[in-house]
């Protein structure tokens, strides 16, 4: 008995692991609105979240992205490490505004891709997503993150008018 339960807990435990691995987050998401154009994402807002991004997803909807937010803008860096999916990121200034866009070699740990002033929010796209939509450098993001989603005391971030 012991070992039928051990099997199945083992098995459980698999499975759930295989589907956060290829497929979409369970994370808490906002809705992102850049030069008119939509897009859920999810929200990578504590350290742990930040440094996972999305790491080991192998696919991603053509509507959903990643928002990493930090409680103060900085010059930020992003790899590849273990992220088989083609990306595109904006690094967006503290008043919502693209600073650049770049797109993101999967699996490239070599390569780090930077923001061009001090960023205090990253947003990660399937690779040609902002390209596609004609969205760049200067555009404004528009977006609310409720209190409670941000680990660090703060009232809801609002920039634009979402």
């Amino acid at each position: 008995m012991r070992g039928i339960l051990g099997a199945v807990c083992l098995t459980v435990c698999l499975l759930a692991h295989a589907a956060a691995a290829g497929g979409e987050g369970a994370g808490d998401r906002v809705e992102v609105t850049v030069a008119g154009e939509r897009l859920e994402a999810e929200i990578a807002a504590t350290p742990g979240d930040r440094r996972r991004g999305l790491m080991g997803r192998s696919r991603l909807a053509a509507d959903r992205g990643m928002l990493f937010v930090w409680p103060e803008a900085d010059h930020r860096a992003f790899w590849m490490k273990n992220t088989p999916l083609p990306l595109s990121i904006a690094f967006l200034g503290d008043g919502g505004r693209v600073l650049n866009i770049e797109r993101m070699a999967p699996l490239r740990e070599d390569i780090h891709y930077r923001s061009r002033g001090p960023a205090r929010l990253a947003l990660e796209a399937n690779q040609g997503w902002f390209e596609e939509r004609g969205i760049e450098r200067g555009d404004r993001i528009r977006l609310r993150i409720p209190a409670d989603l941000l680990p660090w005391r703060e009232d809801a971030l609002v920039m634009g008018r979402p």
